[in-house]
């Protein structure tokens, strides 16, 4: 996906940071680790449908394969870090089938992630992470239900193919499941309807694009599924409270918020 294009968790030495404002974005989940560290200001975490709220210096220490999403509440400054488990190899083979009881951490002051060049100076700062992160919860075995692993399917299918026709009942079709059952499931699962969570996804992939690429607003449409500019333009209207046009400007100069 686009916030997370050229995170190449695939490379076993994968590591990237980025600086985020104001920013939302709806549940997803991915191979590789996360780090979600608030600078300042509040976020509303949500792991495998446990709720946190974090703070200035609170760090969400998000495992593989946890489905996850975050909302800023009035204001954030946020860092995040993506990185392969293979590049703390040692803790990942020790906790591998395992999730923290308590994902959340505090720090006494933000780390300097600009520092952080080095493979050395990587994986120092991550294992110390992980040793807080040892000193702070208890690890339990991973059991997602059935429902759970549907939903997981469905997740990944929007990851993977949210730029092009990407309904519920295409999802259905390839799946091999009921509509009606996963429209249900769905809804039970996320508190929103397919639709609604495609859109919001969309419009968070739209707004990371027109704050951090120069491509035009009818190309970022298209990349974003929308094959008609006037729905992507109601749709992010709806949504945000802003225009594309009018985020892109305000984004550049000063951090806005997306509603969830």
């Amino acid at each position: 996906m686009a916030f997370f294009e050229h995170h190449g968790v695939e490379e076993k030495d994968a590591f990237h940071t980025s600086s985020l404002c104001n920013f939302n974005f709806p549940l997803h989940f991915h191979h590789a680790y996360e780090l979600i560290i608030v600078n300042e200001g509040k976020l509303f975490v949500t792991i495998d449908q446990k709720e946190y709220m974090l703070h200035k210096n609170d760090v969400a220490f998000v495992f593989n394969n946890q489905m996850h999403e975050f909302k800023t509440l009035n204001h954030s400054d946020i860092s995040i870090v993506i990185f392969s488990p293979e590049i703390i190899g040692h803790f990942f083979n020790n906790y591998k089938g395992y999730v923290p009881e308590n994902n959340i951490i505090h720090l006494n002051k933000a780390p300097n992630l600009t520092g952080l060049d080095s493979i050395y100076q990587q994986k120092s700062f991550l294992y110390h992470i992980c040793a807080i992160l040892v000193e702070n919860t208890e690890f339990i075995p991973v059991a997602y239900s059935s429902k759970t692993k549907v939903l997981h399917k469905i997740l990944l299918y929007v990851d993977k193919n949210y730029s092009e026709d990407c309904t519920l009942k295409v999802i259905a079709k390839q799946l091999q499941y009921d509509y009606a059952y996963l429209s249900k499931l769905f809804v039970h699962m996320t508190n929103m309807t397919f639709t609604d969570y495609l859109n919001h996804y969309r419009t968070s992939q739209a707004c990371y694009l027109l704050k951090n690429s120069e491509q035009s607003i009818s190309e970022i449409a298209i990349h974003c599924g929308y094959n008609n500019l006037r729905s992507f333009n109601r749709n992010f209207k709806r949504i945000t409270n802003y225009s594309p046009r009018r985020y892109r400007e305000d984004t550049r100069d000063k951090p806005t918020t997306i509603k969830n």
